[in-house]
């Protein structure tokens, strides 16, 4: 950690520092541009001449990108100085998608979400690393807890924007938006993020031997699980709402947005907890997750308990993402940026994966409760490596990877792994 950055938090500091709140901005302005094209694939798909289904590529091809590109390109930037890594991620965000505002051929806009899936794996990876170094040890996962926000805030308030611009502008007119913050992001990261003159010695032999760690497997197993489970349900909660709960087509953004609140609550509760009993509180986040989605089934015949239950399965579930991807960068000791990108490809794995159940669950006998059905079993599920990870903690048996950083002074090598020994 540079001095400027232990600088700006303070031993004794409950503050985070301004990089992290920098990082959330960076974050919601990624965020948005995962999720906002779901609103704006109808008129994408009319505009360059496809079927919606084969528009749909382009949100499977985002998440393909992320799932495979974050550890690729967190690898292929390891030597690279962070700051400029985070400000590159930016620059061919904006390029991205400047090239497909302004290209008619689907195969081209394809490519550059594909492009731009890569950049935004890469800012994530490495900004969770620079946002857990800076908070210190104390904070760590309140630090994850405000970066998963600017996430979970592009769920309440970039996709609406983005969606309502576009009825406005065109499809165009959100992804020319989306660069030029991206352009301005990138000038204010390089002029927060300090400059760090002594890095840590990291290879990629150290990054890999880092995934030998069973309790980060077993963390990043909760991260796939409990994700998986909150958005299999959240993929098809339109008819359920309107179908089964007898919700208005036009009350139902209202009913999304309290998901969006809902999910908000749950990453400043886990992020606020997590960093003092980091297992017990994501087992009690996931054992509440999998209730409140099986009590989903129901209360889904009546609108007010509906979306009561949709508004605590994600303040549930998200109390759950920011304590364990905390862990998983914690586990890895000296080598956490590999790490923190296989978080990234773990949450895309479950959101692949539980949609993916959730459809086929509705076109089963079970109908529009086999989503919610599907989300419980997948929030139940995560209840087993959370468990088996209390238990490796009780007994000590996991290792932690040693840090060594070039020019530290044994008392930073102390507070390291002072943060490993308080995953324990």
């Amino acid at each position: 950690m540079s001095s400027a950055t232990r600088s700006a938090t303070g031993p004794a500091s409950s503050r985070l520092p301004f990089v992290v709140w920098v990082l959330a901005a960076g974050t919601f302005l990624l965020g948005t541009t995962e999720f906002v094209i779901a609103g704006l694939l109808p008129e994408m798909a009319t505009d360059l001449n496809v079927s919606v289904s084969h528009a749909g590529l382009l949100i499977t091809a985002f998440a393909v990108g992320m799932i495979v590109g974050g550890p690729t390109m967190a690898m292929a930037t390891l030597r690279l100085p962070q700051r400029h890594t985070l400000i590159g991620a930016l620059a061919v965000f904006a390029l991205g998608h400047v090239v497909a505002a302004l290209s008619t051929s689907f195969t081209v806009v394809l490519a550059a979400r594909v492009v731009t899936a890569l950049a935004t794996g890469a800012f994530w990876a490495v900004g969770f690393v620079i946002a857990t170094a800076a908070a210190g040890p104390a904070s760590s996962t309140r630090a994850v807890g405000v970066m998963m926000g600017g996430l979970t805030l592009a769920n309440v308030v970039g996709v609406p924007i983005g969606s309502f611009v576009g009825q406005y502008t065109g499809w165009r007119g959100p992804f020319w938006a989306l660069a030029v913050l991206a352009a301005l992001a990138a000038v204010f990261v390089g002029r927060f993020i300090p400059r760090t003159d002594q890095r840590a010695e990291v290879s990629v032999r150290a990054e890999v031997r880092a995934l030998r760690q069973s309790r980060l497997w077993l963390a990043l197993a909760a991260a796939v699980l409990i994700m998986g489970g909150v958005l299999a349900t959240y993929t098809y909660i339109t008819p359920l709402l309107t179908d089964r709960a007898g919700i208005p087509a036009g009350a139902v953004p209202l009913v999304l947005i309290a998901f969006g609140i809902g999910a908000l609550g749950g990453t400043a509760i886990g992020g606020r907890l997590g960093d003092r009993r980091p297992v017990a509180t994501a087992i009690t986040a996931a054992a509440a997750s999998a209730v409140t989605l099986l009590a989903l089934i129901p209360a889904s015949n009546s609108p007010v308990p509906a979306v009561i239950l949709v508004f605590l399965m994600a303040l549930t579930g998200f109390t759950v993402n920011p304590v364990v991807t905390s862990l998983a960068v914690r586990f890895a000791g000296d080598a956490p940026t590999l790490t923190s990108a296989l978080t990234t490809s773990a949450y895309n794995t479950g959101i692949a994966a539980g949609s993916l159940a959730a459809g086929r669950a509705l076109d089963s006998s079970l109908g529009l409760t086999g989503p919610a059905l599907v989300g419980a079993a997948f929030a139940a599920l995560t209840l087993l490596p959370l468990a088996a990870l209390a238990l490796s903690n009780a007994t000590g048996s996991s290792r932690i990877v040693a840090q060594h950083t070039t020019g530290a002074g044994t008392g930073e090598q102390q507070a390291a792994n002072a943060t490993m020994t308080s995953a324990r």
